[in-house]
Order: C-alpha cells, then sequence, then structure tokens
C-alpha cells in the first residue's frame, strides 16, 4: 500500500479563513492538524494531533452511550488531545434542523444503518477512507457515508416461568394469544419506523421469511390489529427493559442488549432466536459539521479492535471488527449475533428497500399508531 499524508485542515470554516488570506484578507492562518503518514490503522490516533479540537458525540444515552464513551470516546480524547462532548439522545428531526441552518454542533453521530443509508449525501456527508480503515470491518457493512456501531438484534423474549414448559417457536407463537395468553410488548414510536413489527407479522400471517419484500404493509397492519388488545408499546430502549423487569409482559419484541441488560437484572426471560431480524447501529458524520477530518480520525479509532472488544463487554452488542475478542462470561456470550448457530437463524432483512421507503414507512407506522 502506498504511504500517503494525512495532513489536512482542521474546518471548511478554517478552509475558508485560509482563502480569505490568501486574496489579502489578512486573516490568520488556520490551525490544522497533522494525522501522520502511511495508511490509516482502526483503533489508533497520532498522539496530541488534535489538541485544539472539540468534538461532539451524539448517540441514545443509557448503557450503550456509556459503553461507547468508556470503550472508544475518552481514550481517544486522551490519546488524541481533542475535548470530546457527550449529547443525545440522538434526533434526527434536530440534525437536521442543524444541517438546513447551517449551524451544525454535532460531530460524530450514532445513528438506524437504515437512516444514514437514506441520509446520504443529503443531511450525512460522504467519508475520507484515507483517514477512517474499514479493513477490518465485515464485509458490506461500510457504506459511502456511514460505517457499523455495533451489531444486535429485534429478538423475541417470553417468560420462561410461564411458557419454559412449552416456549414459543418463533412470530407466529408470538401472534397467538389463545396458545399462548398474555401482553406483548413491541416497539411503538411515532416519527420512527425500523425492521420489527411488520415483518413478524407477516411471517405470522403465512409469508416465508425469505419472500418479505416488499413488505405488505396493509397486511401486516391487519395481523397487528387482530392482537392489539394484547400490545404493550414500549418508546424507549430502557422503557422496553422496564417491561421484562416488572413482569407486565409475558412475551416481547425487543432489542437483544435490553433483553440482556433485563436478564442480568433477574428478568425470568430467554431470548428465542428463531426468526430474528439483525439490526445495525451506523456511525456517521453531518453535512456541514465544523471539523470533519478530526471527526473521522475518531470513527477510525472507534473501530479498533480493542475499543470494539472493550464495547462489547459493556453492552453485550456483537463488535465491528473481525478481529475483536472481547472477554465474556457464559450470558454475555450467549447474546451475540454474530455467532453461527445464531447468525443462521436471522430473518433477511432488505436495508436497500427500507431505506428507499423509510419516509413512507413512517407515515404509515404513525398513522397505525394513532387509529
Amino acid at each position: 500500500m502506498p504511504t500517503i499524508s494525512r495532513f489536512v485542515a482542521v474546518s471548511a470554516a478554517a478552509a475558508s479563513l485560509l482563502l480569505a488570506a490568501a486574496c489579502g484578507g489578512g486573516a490568520p492562518a488556520p490551525a490544522q492538524i497533522d494525522l501522520g503518514s502511511g495508511p490509516a490503522a482502526a483503533g489508533t490516533v497520532k498522539k496530541d494531533a488534535l489538541k485544539d479540537v472539540t468534538l461532539t458525540f451524539v448517540s441514545y444515552g443509557g448503557v450503550y452511550q456509556k459503553g461507547q464513551q468508556d470503550a472508544a470516546a475518552d481514550p481517544f480524547a486522551k490519546e488524541s488531545g481533542a475535548r470530546v462532548l457527550q449529547d443525545g439522545p440522538t434526533d434526527y428531526a434536530k440534525l437536521k434542523a442543524q444541517v438546513d441552518s447551517s449551524n451544525v454542533t454535532w460531530d460524530v453521530v450514532d445513528s438506524d444503518a437504515i437512516w444514514a443509508q437514506a441520509q446520504c449525501g443529503k443531511l450525512l456527508q460522504p467519508l475520507d477512507y484515507s483517514i477512517i480503515d474499514k479493513s477490518k470491518v465485515p464485509a458490506g457493512l461500510a457504506t459511502e457515508c456511514s460505517v457499523p456501531a455495533m451489531q444486535y438484534g429485534m429478538v423475541l423474549v417470553y417468560n420462561a416461568k410461564k411458557f419454559g414448559a412449552n416456549p414459543p417457536q418463533g412470530w407466529a407463537d408470538f401472534f397467538d394469544t389463545a396458545k399462548f395468553p398474555g401482553k406483548r410488548a413491541i416497539p411503538g414510536v411515532p416519527g420512527d419506523a425500523a425492521p420489527g413489527p411488520w415483518e413478524a407479522a407477516l411471517i405470522a400471517d403465512g409469508v416465508a421469511p425469505d419472500k418479505l419484500f416488499p413488505l405488505d404493509v396493509e397486511r401486516a397492519n391487519k395481523k397487528l390489529t387482530s392482537v392489539r388488545s394484547n400490545l404493550v408499546f414500549w418508546k424507549t430502549g430502557a422503557e422496553s427493559q422496564q417491561l421484562l423487569e416488572s413482569g407486565e409482559v409475558d412475551m416481547a419484541m425487543v432489542w437483544s442488549g435490553r433483553a440482556y441488560a433485563a436478564v442480568k437484572n433477574g428478568a425470568p426471560f430467554q431470548v428465542q432466536w428463531n426468526q430474528w431480524m439483525p439490526i445495525m447501529d451506523a456511525i456517521s458524520v453531518p453535512k456541514g459539521a465544523k471539523n470533519p477530518k478530526a471527526a473521522m480520525a475518531m470513527i477510525n479509532y472507534y473501530l479498533g479492535a480493542q475499543q470494539q472488544a472493550k464495547l462489547t463487554e459493556l453492552t453485550s452488542y456483537s463488535p465491528v471488527n473481525t478481529d475483536a475478542k472481547p472477554a465474556l462470561d457464559d450470558l454475555g456470550t450467549s447474546f451475540l449475533t454474530t455467532r453461527p448457530e445464531v447468525a443462521s437463524k436471522a430473518t433477511p432483512i432488505d436495508s436497500k428497500w427500507w431505506a428507499a421507503n423509510q419516509e413512507a414507512m413512517i407515515e404509515k407506522w404513525s398513522a397505525w399508531l394513532g387509529a
């Protein structure tokens, strides 16, 4: 691989100052950062290369963002000299307002990967892969405008005390309230739509998992409506975890990390991995960010094997570096969605279809929730 220089301006604003100076405007030369020579290496940053830079990292709070901070953001700040602020939760409307007003205060943003794919070139800018080393990212997960933040899943969990002798085998049983009576929890966030409820409803209604797309929303909504009186809707990951720990529901469709946290806290639930749905968060840089190159240096550090291993140890979410070797107990290991015996049971999700149709799906999902 040829040696290249990674000496870049701190920001677009700084570049404007340089142009003004060249034209006789008298502005001082911009501050610049030297990321070193040679190709980027994930998990590394040149010592004190960003000592004059402040970056804001945005994610979803809770155990997940604390894990990101401890595994990557704080060590990156210590090594690079940057000041890294934490903000959240990720709010798409807020980010759009920042970009539209040319007043972007966020630098590195964790979001849904499907949303990130749809917003490439709109609210998000292309990444510079001379700064970000994606060589250890699993094939196909890095895109023009984003890299994976972690891998997890939307899973079916059930109360083992109630159904342990005859557990549900998949989404058809989730919708069978005669055979498996009790309340079920599913995501129900107006203004957002993602893989989960519609796919599960269609599978329960007889559609083969590999024939789901394009989604027949009308058919899915009819199936969901048939059990609506048994549904409890959660709006945040913390709320879904609380529903399990309180015993308010007997089955639930939840993020695997929240299921792990609930079980770790003593909730008597088990995961049915049949037909689970792979989900991925993404890390991106907003269009118009003040320090895009510095932000990408942080993303490069985040992708390191050591950082990813620690993030998995702190959250149970699967790493996105193929060299990462997290040290986990049996419970943590059992929740890794990248284990071959788990991955083989996944329902295929057409992320390109979702990215192309997400805005329309948000309208339809919000309408059904409010009906």
